[in-house]
């Protein structure tokens, strides 16, 4: 009798099909606009740097 390793079968999960679709649509994104595209720019706030507007909601409370 011969020895017959036995073939492991490839199982795609849902987590790995989410990320390489996730892949897929980030290179072509930047395949059409020659750079990632960046949705939102959200700059870091410095709660010591002095806010009218945020002093003004805090003192209402």
């Amino acid at each position: 009798m011969k020895n017959r390793k036995k073939q492991k079968k490839l199982r795609i999960t849902e987590a790995d099909f989410m990320l390489a679709n996730r892949r897929a649509a980030r290179l072509e994104e930047i395949e059409q606009h020659g750079r990632p595209v960046t949705f939102r720019k959200v700059l870091h706030k410095s709660k010591k740097a002095y806010d009218r507007k945020r002093y003004k909601t805090l003192s209402k409370l």
